[in-house]
């Protein structure tokens, strides 16, 4: 029992790294400002956002989701696990409209509810 708790930590450990580093990497975008049309600024560009320290802490979390994963892996069958990443989905969804204002249509919460029904049938080995 005390493998599967880890291993349940550790999924969800690793969704919400997962959900940490897209919603901080939208975050800096919006205050960098649009990608600029020449060669040079967009590689400026590129360069300040990859040494950005907000967004270094991105790789950082999408690499301790990777270990937690890699943990994951050794309590469950992939087919069980993997649709519990997809939770990620949902909680980006709520939360990029509540920090961004990003609309929250119908067919996107139709979307939403499909996916989570794919997590509970997938999810029932």
């Amino acid at each position: 029992m005390r493998g599967f708790l880890t291993g349940y930590l550790c999924i969800l450990g690793t969704v919400l790294l997962t959900v940490y580093g897209q919603l901080v990497i939208k975050w800096q975008i919006i205050k960098a400002g649009a990608f600029p049309e020449g060669i040079t600024e967009r590689v400026w560009f590129l360069l300040r956002m990859v040494f950005n320290p907000w967004v270094i802490s991105c790789l950082a979390a999408a690499f301790l989701a990777f270990l937690l994963w890699m943990v994951a892996m050794t309590r469950f069958e992939l087919s069980h696990a993997y649709p519990f990443v997809s939770m990620s989905f949902v909680v980006v969804l709520v939360l990029s409209g509540l920090f961004f204002h990003e609309s929250i249509t119908v067919p996107k919460l139709l979307g939403v509810l499909l996916i989570m029904s794919g997590i509970i049938v997938g999810a029932q080995g």
